[in-house]
């Protein structure tokens, strides 16, 4: 959650921000602070190029947990928790990531270290994950599932 907090006050948008919003406040951020648009210092380059590289970040972290994101891709990812076993799961400063048998992989954000130890200690983390982590904590894709022929 830290994470998606610090993005929103980089890009300097609330939690309603809509994509077209999103894409708007990148474009003219982009627009000013492009590194190739700097020429003459190398010193303010090379401070465009970070700040780039962090709104960059930001702009997509924020566009990956958009709630228009999340119904564009819904029938995807209610496949992945539904049909395909977990195969294993990392727990980084509240970030649990999740993979899936089918190659998808989504990190969940905000998970309480309490809620993460009962997921490990679970007799059935499958079970688990489905009525207490996919539903209750803001999710992005990690990584796309295999395509079947």
């Amino acid at each position: 959650m830290k994470r998606i907090i610090e993005a929103r006050k980089l890009l300097g948008v609330d939690k309603n921000a809509e994509l077209k919003d999103l894409k708007s406040i990148y474009r003219t951020f982009m627009k000013d602070w492009h590194p190739d648009k700097i020429q003459d210092d190398e010193e303010r380059k090379s401070q465009a190029e970070e700040k780039s590289k962090a709104f960059i970040e930001a702009y997509h972290l924020l566009v990956s947990v958009a709630p228009e994101t999340h119904a564009q891709q819904l029938d995807r990812y209610t496949e992945s928790i539904t049909n395909s076993r977990l195969v294993e799961f990392e727990y980084k400063g509240q970030t649990l990531t999740i993979s899936f048998l089918d190659g998808s992989a989504y990190e969940y954000f905000g998970v309480p270290r309490n809620i993460y130890l009962k997921f490990i200690n679970s007799a059935t983390p499958d079970r688990f994950a489905r009525r207490h982590i996919y539903h209750e904590y803001v999710y992005r894709k990690a990584s796309k599932a295999v395509e079947q022929n």
